[in-house]
C-alpha cells in the first residue's frame, strides 16, 4: 500500500487540461488550491480541470482547499526605512493610523489589543 502522497499546487501555470493530465500520469494523488491567490472563478476553473481529467482517467484525484486566513499588515514606515528590532526593544504595534518609525508602527487588526 503507498502511503506516500504527491500533492501538487494548482496555479496560473496549471490552467492547461494536458499539463494536469500528465501531472495525474505521472502520480498526482492531491490537488491544492491556494485561496490566497486568485479569485474564486480562477480557483473553479482549475477545480473544473481536476474533475475533467479524474473522470477521463479514472484516478482518483483529492482537492485540498487551502482557504485564506486572516491577515495582520503593517503600515507605512517614514521614509521606507527598513526594521531591525533588537532583542529588548520596546516597540510598539498600535491601531492608530500612523506613519511608523524605528519605535512604532500602525497594524491593520484592530482586535489585536483586546487579544492579547
Amino acid at each position: 500500500m503507498k502511503k506516500t502522497k504527491i500533492i501538487c499546487t494548482m496555479g496560473p501555470n496549471t490552467n492547461d487540461r494536458e499539463l494536469v493530465k500528465q501531472m495525474a500520469l505521472a502520480g498526482m494523488d492531491i490537488a491544492r488550491f491556494n485561496f490566497s491567490h486568485g479569485d474564486h472563478e480562477e480557483q473553479k476553473g482549475r477545480v473544473d480541470i481536476i474533475k475533467s481529467v479524474r473522470d477521463e482517467l479514472g484516478i482518483p484525484i483529492a482537492m485540498l482547499l487551502d482557504t485564506k486566513g486572516p491577515e495582520i499588515r503593517t503600515g507605512v514606515l517614514k521614509d521606507d526605512i527598513k526594521l531591525d528590532i533588537k532583542d529588548g526593544q520596546k516597540f510598539t504595534l498600535t491601531t492608530r493610523n500612523i506613519v511608523g518609525n524605528e519605535n512604532e508602527v500602525s497594524i491593520t487588526y484592530s482586535g489585536l489589543p483586546a487579544d492579547v
